[in-house]
């Protein structure tokens, strides 16, 4: 993975959970989209992004989020943003809609059922 993101995958009762911490632009956002993919099993139903420590999102950073969403989305699985409303990168993702394609939550939820 690039120095200028982690990612982070762990199990979330029937979902995913998959955290990236760092930058994401043009530089990695090829690279980081296709970690978050690898590390989802077709068996999720549910994938939670948590964007909670990106402190950069460019508008490739945006793209891959919608080129996500479609991926999964062929997959039959949904996407799902986290991030907080003071969160570094909220702002872009709400300018750019991105609501549309993946709802937001501020938290992670307790348990899969409450998304």
């Amino acid at each position: 993975m690039s120095d200028l993101a982690r990612i982070e995958a762990s199990d979330h009762g029937a979902a995913r959970l998959v955290r990236v911490s760092g930058e994401i632009d043009l530089s990695n956002a090829r690279e980081v989209m296709e970690a978050i993919a690898g590390a989802v099993p077709d068996e999720v139903a549910v994938v939670f992004l948590d964007l909670s420590d990106t402190t950069y999102l460019d508008s490739t950073g945006i793209a891959m989020i919608f080129r996500l969403a479609e991926r999964l989305g062929h997959r039959r699985q949904d996407l799902r943003l986290v991030v907080p409303t003071d969160g570094p990168v909220r702002a872009v993702l709400d300018l750019t809609n991105v609501q549309l394609v993946a709802p937001i939550e501020e938290t992670v939820p307790d348990t899969p059922d409450q998304a």
